[in-house]
């Protein structure tokens, strides 16, 4: 017996829906983003959710200050649809690697300071514009660069924008909520008395952010040692100051902290840079609360040793 000729009409025209319908799913990739530094991992990853991919351009346990490019980066980058960089000095080895790469020219760049207050600091050598770039160390500045990724990512994946805004609008919320109870832990402490210290400016912005005075920085920039005379004048400023707290760089000991604590008698508490260990969507989040906790617990311990002196 043969099938109706309209009947097998019918159903080849429904086999060749079903093709088409399924033919995108299965040909279709999420939107590969790179990033260049431990916050954006953390940034993106809460943004994007499951609709994309996130991949860090260096390994987990690199250190991005004086970073050498390696060829397993360069291979990294060109799978990459769009990147999200510091852009202000804390990455500039990425475009080393897009360079190396061949890529410079092809891959979108997102950069997640734009649209930040940037502190600036003194110029180098050849007379240019140097501004602080650890801008991910605080709260309010980490939230303005997710709103800027947010919408800049949206550009590049409209079918999931209104996804990525409502991600980055609860992940702020998060955020928010850990200053809130950096609030709650000092609420009704004299903060009169507070005088700290830093190894290095990569802590501005949140001190800025939280209204706390740094009398005097140990590095003269990231990374590099004073010379004998400057370590000799910041230990003057540090008494001078009444500096009663110097905060140094956790996960990343140095001997030039021992020295100043030696030599001054601060107290000394450490802070994460959230610059290094393994990427996760938690760890931008995760080390900031306890950055906020260790100042909250310096401001109380200060407060409490001022109204005991005698």
């Amino acid at each position: 017996m043969h099938q109706p000729i309209g009947s097998t009409r019918h159903l080849a025209n429904v086999l060749a829906l079903l093709s088409i319908l399924i033919m995108p799913t299965a040909n279709a990739e999420n939107l590969k983003v790179g990033v260049t530094l431990h916050p954006y991992f953390s940034f993106v990853s809460n943004i994007v959710g499951d609709r994309a991919e996130v991949i860090p351009l260096i390994g987990a346990e690199s250190n991005p200050h004086g970073y050498v490019p390696q060829p397993a980066d360069m291979k990294r980058i060109l799978d990459m649809d769009v990147m999200v960089v510091n852009g202000i000095g804390h990455d500039s080895w990425a475009f080393e690697i897009l360079q190396a790469a061949g890529a410079k020219d092809d891959l979108p760049l997102i950069y997640a300071n734009d649209g930040v207050s940037l502190i600036p600091i003194a110029g180098d050598p050849s007379g240019a514009k140097v501004v602080n770039p650890h801008t991910f160390i605080s709260t309010v500045a980490a939230i303005q660069q997710i709103y800027g990724i947010a919408r800049q990512l949206a550009e590049y994946d409209p079918e999931n924008a209104d996804f990525y805004r409502k991600n980055s609008r609860a992940y702020a919320l998060e955020l928010r909520k850990l200053r809130a109870k950096f609030d709650g832990m000092i609420t009704g402490v004299d903060l009169s008395g507070f005088r700290c210290a830093t190894m290095h400016s990569g802590y501005d912005y949140i001190m800025q952010e939280l209204g706390l005075n740094v009398s005097a920085v140990i590095e003269p920039r990231h990374g590099v040692e004073p010379t004998a005379r400057q370590m000799a004048d910041t230990i003057d400023r540090i008494k001078a100051s009444n500096v009663n707290v110097l905060f140094a760089e956790k996960y990343f000991a140095s001997a030039l902290s021992d020295t100043i604590r030696d030599a001054t008698g601060v107290q000394m508490y450490s802070i994460s840079h959230i610059s290094s260990g393994p990427y996760s969507d938690e760890k931008f989040a995760d080390e900031m609360l306890e950055n906020l906790t260790t100042l909250a617990s310096a401001i109380r311990d200060v407060a409490n040793i001022k109204a005991t002196a005698p």
